[in-house]
């Protein structure tokens, strides 16, 4: 009995150690650092506990590299690669168009008869022939001018007969009378552009001009001639027009959208295929306000003088208008690759790097194309074979940033 006793009260000390034991090794001690079970933090717990700022920084993306292909010095050279530096340089435009000679209009005449008759004899036979100033061209007689130059030959006849009557009342009277008649048929010749000199003529031999004489009232050519000997002349019918070609115009035609580039008084340089590796300077002085329906021109004008008669109106001429556009960031046009819907250029980067970068250009002027955006002063652009490094880069798959850079 004494045996199973004993046995009990040992077991139930064992025990009691036990539970100590567990219990010592589950509570820390005094001092001690706690479980890192309890000292760890989940990745989320830990974002969850960092202010807003610090968070949205660590969830920045980091920045898109730029792209470049890369093409070595030897396949350079077998590719003919050359490069161009960016500058700012002076731009031109030249219109380059056509222009035709024509007469000058200032510098036309017409000769007409401003009273019915025919024409006697002619002086001026053809067209084209110059003629001089006071040159006669054509003899008109006129029934009605022959009776005019009568009335006046008798009008000057009975003033010199009451002048040299009695001064009595009557007689002064009928010599203001016949005066006033002599100055009325004096005046009436003059109308019909009867010179002085041919009036006097006629007032002392008597007798009336059987024809008047049309003279010409320049110097130039004759440039149509309506006149025929023997024909019927109406009052103010056109005989001849004859042209000053001691100058002429040079009309050309520019283009709707060029148009706004030219102004009055810019210089333009003029050369005929008459006149072969000869020059002519020449200034705009006026611009016609209507447009071609039918071409989309407007035309301009270029007053150019004539020495010797060389310049033939209804020949063609070229013409360079010369147009300053001012300084300019600009690059050779061949230097841009123009796809249709973006300007790519390819920007040496060196070691044989290439960068594809998109531009914004402007104005188009004789194989330089200026740049608005995308290139800096001093960058270094591929200017030949660019061609042939776009295909590189898309056979790698290199392509410009979307919207080009910001320079």
């Amino acid at each position: 009995m004494k045996k199973h006793y004993l046995i009990g009260f040992v077991a139930v000390i064992l025990a009691v150690v036990a539970a100590v034991y567990i219990w010592k090794t589950k509570s820390p001690a005094r001092g001690e650092k706690s479980s890192p079970v309890r000292q760890t933090q989940t990745a989320s717990e830990h974002e969850a506990t960092k202010p807003q700022g610090v968070r949205e920084e660590a969830q920045q993306e980091p920045a898109e590299e730029t792209p470049v292909v890369e093409i070595p010095a030897d396949r350079q050279q077998m590719l003919g690669v050359e490069t161009v530096e960016v500058t700012v340089r002076e731009l031109w435009k030249v219109i380059r168009t056509v222009g035709r000679i024509e007469y000058d209009e200032r510098k036309l005449a017409t000769v007409n008869a401003k009273f019915e008759g025919w024409i006697e004899k002619l002086h001026v036979d053809y067209t084209g022939r110059q003629v001089k100033k006071g040159e006669p061209l054509a003899e008109i007689f006129s029934p009605e001018l022959v009776a005019t130059q009568q009335e006046f030959i008798n009008a000057a006849k009975w003033a010199h007969q009451s002048g040299d009557a009695k001064n009595d009342g009557i007689n002064a009277m009928l010599a203001r009378d016949a005066n006033a008649l002599v100055e009325a048929s004096r005046q009436r010749l003059k109308f019909w552009d009867i010179s002085e000199e041919q009036i006097k003529k006629i007032e002392e031999s008597g007798k009336p001009v059987r024809t008047l004489t049309l003279y010409s009232p320049v110097n130039g050519y004759v440039v149509q001639k309506m006149a025929l000997q023997g024909m019927r002349v109406m009052a103010g019918e056109k005989l001849f027009d004859i042209a000053d070609l001691s100058s002429v115009w040079v009309v050309a035609d520019i283009y709707e959208n060029e148009l706004p580039l030219v102004k009055q008084g810019q210089t333009a340089k003029i050369s005929l295929s008459y006149f072969p590796g000869r020059e002519m300077t020449a200034v705009i002085d006026y611009v016609y306000p209507s447009l071609s329906a039918d071409t989309r021109t407007a035309k301009v004008r270029f007053t150019v003088p004539n020495p010797g008669m060389q310049l033939k109106p209804q020949m063609f001429t070229n013409v360079e208008v010369i147009i300053p556009m001012g300084k300019k960031l600009a690059v050779p046009t061949e230097a841009v690759l123009d796809t249709g819907i973006r300007q790519i250029v390819y920007v040496d980067k060196g070691d044989g790097y290439f960068e594809p970068r998109e531009i914004r250009t402007g104005i188009k002027v004789d194989q330089m194309q200026e740049v608005l955006a995308g290139l800096r002063q001093g960058e270094k652009i591929v200017s030949s074979a660019i061609f042939l490094i776009d295909s590189e880069a898309q056979i790698k798959g290199v392509k410009p940033l979307a919207g080009g850079h910001k320079h």
